[in-house]
């Protein structure tokens, strides 16, 4: 399997901003407002989006009715988010360009403090969510958003299920060492490491997000700008192989599909939520 590299970081993701918005952002809105439902967001509280992208969670929270403030390392993505504001006329929201691991704000600060699909990108993830805890007044809420294992996990595994058919020689992920978005697929690691980082009253929730794809090249196009991951997947196979590849997710999405015009692929998401002690 390639090395995957994640540097530089902050431009890999700029290069990824315009097509994430257009394509990705808009697939994970409807998470983010359950998510936000279940940890308890109220009109007013100050809430503060880790690694925000362009607003999948920040915007439901906006609407919602808190105060916000959204951070992201990747200048390009606050810009498409600031878009996105604007266009919506939502007020009380402040976009920052900044990194994660080293939070440029005041200790207990906001009255929620959340990432979807965020931190679990993070390679040092115990830093960033200790940033988040950090920030998080006592009494507040943290809230972390990650997707289950990657056999959970169905546009992964159709993926390399396509992979895998145009290059059988192709290794399958490692259950040991996924890549990064898996790296909290387990609960009971979530749980834990909310735990460790000083909450109390930690739960994790698990609960199904469904997207829709009309083609193998839908598919591939919301992959490849989803993270930095599946584009490092592929990266080393030819221009021949990669065509094949995107012939077998068409036909396995076709099959998936049957008469609809659209297939739906499923993802076990965790939601964690914890108390930060007083």
């Amino acid at each position: 399997m390639p090395i995957l590299h994640f540097d530089p970081i902050r431009d890999v993701w700029s290069g990824l901003a315009a097509g994430y918005d257009r394509l990705v952002t808009p697939t994970h809105l409807w998470l983010g407002n359950e998510a936000l439902r279940r940890a308890g967001l109220a009109p007013g509280m100050s809430f503060l989006d880790v690694a925000c992208g362009s607003g999948a969670l920040s915007l439901p929270a906006a609407r919602l009715g808190a105060r916000v403030t959204a951070i992201d390392l990747s200048p390009a993505m606050i810009e498409r988010l600031e878009a996105r504001v604007k266009q919506a006329g939502i007020k009380n929201f402040e976009a920052r360009v900044m990194d994660g691991c080293a939070l440029q704000l005041d200790d207990d600060t906001f009255d929620m403090t959340a990432s979807q699909y965020g931190v679990m990108l993070f390679p040092d993830f115990m830093t960033g969510l200790a940033e988040m805890v950090r920030v998080t007044r006592p009494g507040g809420t943290v809230l972390v958003i990650a997707l289950g294992l990657p056999e959970e996990v169905e546009f992964m595994r159709f993926l390399m299920d396509a992979i895998q058919a145009a290059v059988p020689e192709f290794p399958d992920l490692s259950p040991e060492s996924p890549p990064l978005p898996f790296q909290l697929g387990r609960p009971n690691k979530l749980r834990h490491r909310l735990i460790t980082t000083g909450l109390r009253d930690v739960r994790v929730e698990r609960i199904t997000e469904s997207l829709r794809f009309r083609s193998g090249q839908a598919l591939w196009d919301w992959l490849m700008y989803s993270n930095p991951i599946p584009g490092q997947l592929v990266a080393d196979l030819s221009q021949q192989q990669q065509a094949r590849v995107l012939e077998e997710l068409d036909a396995r999405l076709r099959e998936r599909a049957g008469n609809d015009a659209s297939a739906v692929l499923t993802s076990r998401v965790n939601i964690g939520i914890g108390t930060k002690r007083d």
